[in-house]
């Protein structure tokens, strides 16, 4: 008895061990424990988030004061995706790893150091220009505005645009951390990034109004995204000199591979422009799409972005090592996975909408009105998880393969093909429509980077579990739909226990119909989702 007791005590303590050891920074992950970290350093980072915005909801609330706010951040982000997209953890995360396992650390300091000094010179040059030109700019994109949200517009999109340079310079940083499988530092950047922006509302918002959470961002993104990247690359003996070599081969196959990724327009990131530019008519509309938006954001990055951030590096070491069919078995068990627990995930968001909103959002100057409209819009977004989570694991399939002209050629004729739909439903449904116009759009984006894998054999559609996939869409539907009718009418007096009540029959019903689904179905889902390869 006493050898069984102290044999169950060590493994406690090795398995205490073993978790603990993946939370140290310079831990080496696989990718199983990769996607788990991140996946609970994301969580952690979307409730920080979710209490940025309960905040900004609750001191600001749906005004046009807040959608100045939220416009204000589009052409830092604009101006950051045109310069500098795809280069931080896409394209040079690939080409540092391929080093590395190569021994030639020389050539990748240099490179990196290369990369550095010469797109932050062009990210000064574009800040600057933008510095200048901004009132014009915003005038064209938001044309609806009144002149005094241009003006408060403004003000702000002139404060946060110097974050670009440290969201550029920490994220080409970050990839030297995660192609060495270290990922527990580029996992906090966000959480950094967050915290500054509700300390500068809660101490400067009586002073500086709602530009103190503009000064919060820019204080975030040095501390976060740069800041904790720089200390730990630092740490495992990175180095960085001044250097201008653009006749260094591997600086140019950086730039044939990110210029692409920089000319090119996903959806993934035009959506928001999109949404904004449209919606920047209706008083509230930016506001409320933001919010829906936001909170649609916590899935997504746990199931899409924490499984293809982690799978990446690895899936570049596969392609690197030509073990293809071992690639395109990865890739498509990535994407069934994600898929089959996106279909359940947003059948329970849908059914949820109105009091998960509802309890999130509503305080202070945010009303149950504004609820039951961000809710529709948080209803349409939740539609289109599947989508949002299996492009993303497609993406990074085609950059592991050195592949960045194909996705981006299709994503922005996608993309382009996709605004005339925006406007359509716009005009025809208003601000609901710009809500199903974007998973439209997203749906093409997804189907269309499948295509094109399968179309080069690099992750073959026939051979993902198609049984299995549908046996997760007949259970998602069937527990949303009972999920949903057992909550009917519970909300027709809110109240924070009411939303409670309601979340907390719903979740109830939707585990239990769930559950009985994956057994009468035989799905092997659970069992897939705890496999470690």
């Amino acid at each position: 008895m006493s050898t069984s007791v102290g044999a169950s005590a060590s493994n406690a303590r090795s398995g205490w061990k073993r978790l603990l050891r993946v939370f140290r920074p310079s831990h080496q992950h696989t990718a199983y424990s990769a996607t788990l970290l991140l996946m609970s350093t994301i969580m952690l980072s979307r409730i920080i988030g979710y209490l940025r915005e309960a905040y900004i909801a609750w001191a600001f609330g749906v005004t046009p004061a807040t959608d100045a706010y939220n416009a204000g951040f589009t052409i830092p982000d604009w101006l950051n995706y045109i310069v500098a997209g795809g280069t931080a953890s896409i394209t040079f995360v690939s080409i540092y790893t391929r080093f590395m396992a190569q021994g030639r650390k020389e050539d990748a300091q240099k490179t990196f150091s290369a990369i550095i000094t010469v797109m932050t010179a062009v990210l000064i040059a574009g800040i600057t220009i933008a510095e200048i030109f901004t009132p014009q700019i915003s005038r064209h994109m938001f044309s609806g505005f009144s002149p005094e949200q241009q003006v408060l517009c403004v003000h702000l999109t002139r404060i946060l645009l110097p974050a670009q340079i440290f969201f550029y310079v920490g994220g080409v940083v970050s990839a030297i951390l995660l192609s060495q499988r270290m990922f527990l530092i580029p996992a906090l950047g966000p959480l950094l990034y967050n915290i500054p922006i509700i300390l500068g509302g809660l101490l400067f918002s009586r002073r500086l109004g709602i530009s103190s959470l503009a000064y919060g961002a820019l204080a975030g993104s040095f501390l976060g995204p740069f800041l904790i990247n720089v200390i730990g690359a630092a740490r495992i003996g990175t180095t960085y000199r001044i250097s201008f070599d653009v006749k260094n081969p591997a600086f140019r196959e950086w730039v044939r591979l990110s210029i692409p990724l920089m000319l090119g327009v996903s959806l993934v990131s035009a959506d928001d422009w999109i949404l904004r530019y449209f919606a920047s008519g209706a008083v509230g509309a930016i506001t409320r799409l933001n919010y829906a938006k936001r909170l649609f954001a916590v899935p997504i990055a746990v199931l899409g972005q924490a499984a293809s951030q982690a799978s990446l590096p690895f899936f570049a070491r596969l392609f690197g090592e030509n073990r293809l069919d071992e690639f395109a078995e990865n890739v498509n068990a990535s994407v069934y996975r994600i898929v089959a627990a996106s279909l359940l995930a947003s059948s329970w968001m849908m059914a949820a909408s109105l009091p998960l909103i509802d309890l999130v959002y509503r305080r202070g100057h945010f009303q149950f009105a504004d609820s039951r409209q961000t809710a529709l819009y948080f209803f349409w977004f939740s539609l289109s998880l599947v989508f949002w989570s299996a492009q993303a694991v497609y993406a990074r399939a085609f950059y592991a393969a050195g592949n960045t002209l194909t996705p981006m050629v299709a994503t922005t004729i996608i993309t382009i093909a996709s605004i005339p739909v925006y406007s359509m439903l716009y005009r025809s449904l208003s601000t609901m429509g710009l809500a199903i116009a974007s998973g439209i759009g997203i749906m093409a984006n997804a189907v269309a980077l499948a295509w094109l894998l399968d179309r080069r054999k690099l992750a073959p559609a026939f051979h993902l579990p198609w049984n299995e996939i549908g046996k997760a869409a007949l259970i998602a539907v069937v527990a949303g739909s009972l999920a949903a009718g057992v909550s009917r009418g519970m909300l027709a007096h809110p109240s924070r226990a009411g939303d409670l009540k309601a979340i907390g029959l719903i979740t109830l019903t939707w585990s239990a119909a769930v559950a009985a689904g994956l057994w009468i179905t035989q799905s092997t889902l659970l069992r897939d989702l705890r496999r470690r390869t």
